[in-house]
């Protein structure tokens, strides 16, 4: 092997990296903070203190993550699991302390024809396995949303109330 690119990542230990599309790299350090990159240049950062605030900032420290290309699956040394949008950081999902202690690693479901059918109409599955013996499922619900046509015709159809209650207030409006 190879080195092909060096830099610091983190201030001190990494706990866990996980190798992502488009190159992109995620880590998890000592530091209580969890990073994704492109080659050496940092994309974007969790830190505890600025997702859950109220939270002394050195109380909880991420474990293990997990890429899914969609979604970022974290453990922490507290047994706690979040699911967060892989581009933006927003955090889905969140369960404190699922596990009674340390998340030794996290696993998505993957998205292949099998994983579909377990996932049952769920967005995501992360499987996160503990300090505890145990290994615990975490499902992320699908979110809901309009198809195009129904919003479009809800549109249409407040055009066509807006003219008719114009019509009614102003006669000869038309």
């Amino acid at each position: 092997m190879k080195k092909t690119l060096e830099f610091k990542a983190h201030d001190g230990e990494i706990e866990d990296i996980a190798l992502g599309p488009d190159n992109k790299v995620v880590t998890a350090g000592r530091d209580f903070q969890c990073c994704v990159w492109q080659q050496d240049q940092l994309v974007t950062g969790l830190c505890w203190n600025e997702n859950l605030p109220g939270i002394p900032d050195k109380a909880y420290r991420y474990q293990a993550c997990r890429d899914s290309g969609t979604f970022l699956g974290l453990g922490t040394v507290t047994g706690s699991v979040a699911i967060h949008i892989a581009f933006s950081l927003q955090r889905l999902y969140y369960v404190k302390e699922a596990h009674g202690i340390v998340v030794t690693d996290v696993a998505f479901v993957p998205e292949s024809r099998r994983g579909r059918e377990l996932l049952a109409g769920n967005e995501a599955a992360l499987l996160s396995v503990a300090v505890d013996s145990r290994c615990k499922l975490h499902l992320l619900p699908g979110r809901r949303s309009l198809p195009v046509w129904l919003l479009l015709l809800l549109c249409a159809g407040l055009i066509v109330a807006a003219i008719l209650l114009l019509q009614l207030a102003f006669p000869g409006f038309l």
